[in-house]
């Protein structure tokens, strides 16, 4: 039987991440950097990629990595999310890495070792929006909503024989930031005419988008709890009618309501994480596995979506304010939502799956 508890060394982990983010990361520092010309924070990725060893998770342990599974990256993820720290760990050292792992030969394995030791970050070049239930869209020549381009160092580009390792900085390349909801992690529109580099050739990518929504989720976990508790820590603080607003009933019951979805989206979230890590990096996905992450994103993205919005009602005028780090989780959370595929883009595979009439 699966377990959802938390491991010692997931625990271990989790407070090494914890400890560099409250030591680095401020919501006024956040803000201050997503509105300047440079949004992703390079000193704290360094810190987080190199001394903690995040870059290397997923990274097997011949290759200079740590050869961690899915559930060791789902910790980092949520506390990534309840920070919603600019740094690419999801671009690059999950979706990219991941891509990257499924792939054969030494073209794939070099750059696997370059990525553990923290020396580049990397993206692979699909619509952030893409689900992992329909075919690609024709990206040939362009791809537009692409996750982590702005700030990686290698590009992998899906290519018919699979995934073309190309530098940024090829003059056959570039890169165009685009103006994004989410302020905390841009996308760009990438394009190319011509560029040099080798082929590494890997399975469908597909695959590579399943894995990387299901580990979302506990990024959509950990923004949901943030929201949660910053709100309940408010209400206890703000007074009205001299009494703490939490003390009324009214939103008693809607804290209540938001915990009882926080506590699923756990469940459903760290059950997609343990389902991925019971196979390799070089396994396909079984479908036990692509059940768990169907229905924890069907699930999680609404949650993370809900919790955000009660955040900035129940924290009253001071939650509309741009001063206040609410509107950062909200809009994390409406651009997470419909990445690697909508709610119903699960839930419709989902019913395919499980065998069961779909959603009308």
């Amino acid at each position: 039987m699966t377990s959802l508890l938390y491991g010692e060394v997931e625990e271990e982990l989790r407070g090494a991440v914890r400890e560099v983010l409250a030591d680095k990361v401020s919501p006024a520092g956040v803000l201050a950097r997503v509105t300047g010309a440079e949004p992703y924070d390079p000193g704290l990725w360094k810190v987080l990629a190199r001394d903690v060893g995040v870059a290397g998770l997923l990274v097997p342990e011949e290759l200079g990595g740590a050869g961690a599974s899915a559930r060791e990256a789902a910790v980092v993820l949520e506390e990534l999310g309840r920070s919603v720290a600019p740094v690419p760990f999801f671009s690059s050292a999950v979706l990219a890495t991941r891509a990257l792992s499924v792939c054969d030969g030494e073209v794939a394995r070099a750059v696997l070792e370059r990525l553990a030791a923290g020396e580049v970050t990397a993206a692979l070049v699909v619509p952030w929006a893409s689900s992992p239930y329909r075919a690609l869209s024709d990206i040939s020549g362009h791809a537009r909503g692409v996750v982590g381009a702005e700030v990686a160092d290698i590009l992998l580009i899906p290519v018919r024989d699979g995934l073309a390792v190309v530098d940024a900085d090829d003059p056959g390349v570039t890169v165009s930031p685009v103006t994004s909801l989410d302020l905390t992690r841009r996308v760009a529109t990438v394009s190319w005419s011509d560029f040099s580099g080798p082929v590494a050739k890997c399975r469908d990518i597909r695959d590579v988008l399943v894995f990387g929504a299901g580990l979302l989720a506990s990024e959509q976990l950990g923004l949901a709890e943030w929201c949660l508790t910053s709100t309940v820590s408010y209400l206890k603080e703000r007074t009205q009618f001299a009494r703490p607003v939490g003390s009324f009933q009214a939103l008693k019951h809607r804290l209540a309501d938001l915990w009882l979805e926080v506590v699923g989206a756990r469940a459903a979230a760290r059950n997609a994480a343990a389902h991925l890590s019971a196979s390799s990096s070089f396994a396909e996905i079984s479908v036990d596995a692509r059940v768990a992450v169907a229905v924890a994103q069907a699930h999680c993205g609404a949650v993370a979506v809900q919790a955000a919005e009660e955040c900035i009602q129940l924290h009253g005028g001071i939650g509309m304010t741009w001063e206040h780090p609410a509107h950062l989780y909200l809009k994390r959370a409406k651009a997470n939502e419909i990445a690697l595929g909508t709610p119903a883009d699960h839930r419709d595979a989902l019913a395919t799956l499980a065998d069961l009439p779909g959603p009308a």
